[in-house]
């Protein structure tokens, strides 16, 4: 039998096959990807094939193999630092959530995730939640950071899960296609699921007074059908995002207008920090790439982001 892969708990995994059924499914004995040293084999998108057993009165399926993946988005292992977690294969496209407060989402965030993104080649979405919570000053950042990533390529939204301000034009974006909603705790990405498709009923948190920051909700990454004939995959809010397996030299082409530049440098191999006749530092300093871009893409090649802090999923 196959399915695709709809939560996974790190010991069961739930599928559905392709006539609408669901199954509980483990894996049987090590099951590891080649070429992957991943904390978790199988992740949520993926497609399997998998077999099913009889276990007193259970009916338990036993997954044998993971189908190819045409991509996946990746983040650094909380406790195994030379390992990875593999968030969702298989995607059609990602939503980052960003808040300007509560929580604060900083550009160096964004921008790392962009990054993964445009590495494992999925389309990316930036979502400015939480609108209608803004004052003048506030909204005009938020026009700004929006303009700032609409130059080099991204589409990008002011919404508001809450209001429901836009989630029309979020909707239509989705239609017929796997997305991924990702963000900070507290961003607002189940509200804004529950906005999207009222009939899913995720739980939601309210923001921690004390810390301003959000209480995680979702423990775990989760995909659900949507009536509007679509597939979201919610995700556990994170606190950072750092990179994987890249090398210095390639990161520079994950950042779209440096890529775009890249052939009017002086050297093949420039990296855009020392070297002379850059045309990516002369780009900065006619004010033709933002300075919080440049400031992001020096952090991990120097290996800076060797010590931002990864990616950590919620507990309970």
């Amino acid at each position: 039998m196959q399915g695709t892969v709809y939560k996974s708990t790190g010991s069961w995994y739930t599928v559905k096959t392709d006539d609408g059924s669901f199954y509980e499914c483990r894996i049987k004995g090590k099951f590891r990807i080649k070429g992957i040293k991943s904390t978790n084999p199988i992740a949520v998108g993926d497609r399997v094939v998998f077999s099913v057993e009889k276990i007193g009165d259970d009916t338990i399926g036993v997954i044998k193999e993971i189908k190819d993946r045409k991509n996946y988005i990746i983040r650094r292992s909380v406790n195994l630092s030379k390992q990875t977690h593999i968030i969702a294969a298989n995607l059609d496209q990602v939503f980052l959530l960003v808040t300007l407060n509560n929580p604060k989402t900083y550009t160096s965030f964004i921008d790392r995730f962009l990054v993964t993104a445009e590495a494992y080649d999925i389309p990316a979405i930036l979502l400015f939640n939480k609108i209608d919570t803004y004052n003048e000053d506030e909204l005009v950042e938020i026009k700004y950071l929006a303009a700032l990533y609409r130059k080099i390529g991204y589409t990008c939204l002011g919404i508001s899960a809450k209001t429901g301000k836009n989630v029309d034009k979020v909707k239509e974006l989705m239609f017929g296609k796997t997305s991924m909603f990702s963000g900070h705790s507290g961003a607002g990405k189940s509200t804004l699921v529950n906005a999207i498709d009222k009939g899913l009923d995720i739980k939601t948190t309210e923001i921690s007074q004390q810390h301003l920051q959000g209480q995680h909700t979702t423990t775990f990454a989760e995909m659900y059908d949507l009536t509007m004939g679509a597939q979201i995959i919610d995700t556990p809010g994170i606190k950072g995002f750092g990179i994987v397996d890249m090398e210095r030299e390639e990161i520079g082409d994950y950042f779209p207008e440096f890529f775009e530049l890249k052939e009017n440098c002086k050297f093949n191999n420039c990296l855009h920090l020392d070297e002379p006749k850059c045309a990516v530092k002369d780009a900065l300093e006619n004010d033709e790439v933002a300075w919080s871009r440049y400031r992001s893409y020096v952090s991990m090649v120097t290996g800076e982001d060797d010590n931002y802090r990864v990616d950590i999923y919620a507990e309970k």
